[in-house]
């Protein structure tokens, strides 16, 4: 049984309102995939606040006429796709599929979307290698430490330097 005009636009709708939503998507070939694997790509992207739609590439095209931002997607729409839409942690979300696949070895990226700008796979697998945001934060807390330590140490030694100086002169008026 096929879906009625009003389901069709509830979808289209529903893909609007995600995407309008999202910072990224990623279209992912889903041919062969079960509903128990594709359950569980939900689950890894859902840690990353990312959402997988399996929908019709005629309703995207609904969703995704006339938003510039989304237009690009237009030469991916062809075959059998899933659209992970991401949210959040771009990523993450990246990782979570690249782990998917890997464990699966049954589905393919074919691109993706990021501010407006087309991706390419290399362009997808440099995101994935990216270090997580909070590794980043880390990195960032831990440079900033590095920095303080050693105006830290400086300043302290610029009295420490005089005393010795001192110390030093008043040794040698001594002799």
């Amino acid at each position: 049984m096929g879906r009625t005009l009003e389901d069709k636009q509830q979808i289209v709708e529903e893909l609007k309102q995600l995407l309008g939503e999202s910072e990224m998507a990623l279209v992912l070939d889903y041919c062969g995939l079960s509903i128990k694997e594709l359950s569980d790509l939900r689950g890894r992207l859902a840690a990353a606040n990312s959402v997988c739609k399996v929908t019709k590439n005629t309703l995207m095209r609904r969703a995704i006429d006339g938003d510039s931002t989304w237009s690009h997607l237009e030469p991916l729409l062809n075959g059998t796709n899933a659209f992970v839409l991401v949210k959040g942690d771009v990523g993450g979300a990246v990782k979570a599929v690249q782990s998917f696949q890997k464990d699966r070895k049954k589905s393919e990226l074919k691109g993706g979307l990021y501010e407006g700008r087309l991706l390419s796979l290399a362009d997808i697998k440099a995101i994935g290698d990216l270090p997580s945001k909070e590794v980043l934060i880390a990195q960032i807390a831990g440079a900033i430490n590095a920095v303080a330590t050693q105006v830290a140490v400086g300043i302290n030694e610029v009295p420490s330097g005089l005393a010795r100086a001192l110390k030093q002169h008043a040794a040698g008026e001594g002799s």
